[in-house]
């Protein structure tokens, strides 16, 4: 995979014909754009590795099995993100669908040829690698390192600045998952998370927004609360009321 949510940037993005010449979303501009809706399955982990996608609009959550049962989420992606590559020949995870989701594929065979005819791109994927080694190193960190308050903390300013990258108003954390995603992707229980948003709420830190959305009323708060560095904080993001509207 190549993006979670600690750590993501978009692999295509529409900002121009210029930006658009050394975008991986090009190799996929000939494909035709297929539709998936909420709990469908693009792969499943063990599946043949075949082909690639590009997501184009919704939201993917991917998770692996464990032995016993037991479901572990990796990672969540959405628009502009490529899912599906992989170095060996069988998927290491599955992708399943959160909401209305429209992608594109191609087979593994024909983008790895588009790659090898196009060198202007073989630095952007190994871009896209570095990112993901990143972001596997943080997810350590925070499963290893962290409390139940620092993981949920982290994961939201984590949301909140992707949130903010897709045009979302200041403050508002868009949560297409379900508490029980994010429990099984910060390796905590579902009441430990609505125990802990319920905690954050009573300080005046969260409150709820619409559906799939929590504001951050205190986001210096948040940042202290997941033991991240203070020099980032933007002070005049706390004041919420200023900029959300219902």
């Amino acid at each position: 995979m190549f993006a979670n949510s600690l750590n993501v940037r978009p692999l295509f993005e529409e900002a121009g014909p210029a930006r658009e010449e050394c975008s991986l979303g090009t190799l996929f501009d000939r494909s035709p754009l297929e539709r998936a809706t909420a709990g469908q399955i693009v792969f499943f982990e063990g599946d043949r590795a075949l082909h690639v996608f590009a997501i184009r609009e919704g939201n993917l959550r991917i998770c692996r099995q464990l032995h016993d049962g037991r479901r572990v989420v990796t990672g969540f992606l959405t628009k502009g993100d490529i899912v599906g590559v992989s170095f060996k020949n069988r998927y290491l995870y599955s992708a399943e669908v959160l909401d209305d989701v429209a992608f594109q594929r191609q087979t593994r065979v024909a983008f790895e040829k588009q790659l090898l005819a196009r060198p202007d791109l073989r630095p952007v994927l190994l871009s896209q690698l570095c990112d993901e080694v990143a972001a596997a190193q943080d997810q350590m960190v925070l499963l290893s390192c962290k409390s139940a308050e620092e993981r949920l903390c982290s994961f939201l300013l984590a949301r909140l600045q992707k949130s903010t990258t897709e045009g979302c108003e200041p403050n508002v954390v868009n949560l297409p998952m379900t508490r029980l995603d994010i429990a099984d992707y910060l390796g905590l229980t579902i009441e430990t998370v609505s125990r802990t948003v319920t905690k954050l709420a009573g300080q005046g830190i969260l409150s709820a927004g619409r559906r799939h959305e929590i504001l951050v009323l205190k986001k210096s708060a948040l940042v202290q609360r997941a033991g991240e560095d203070e020099a980032d904080v933007d002070d005049s993001l706390d004041d919420t009321a200023r900029y959300y509207h219902h």
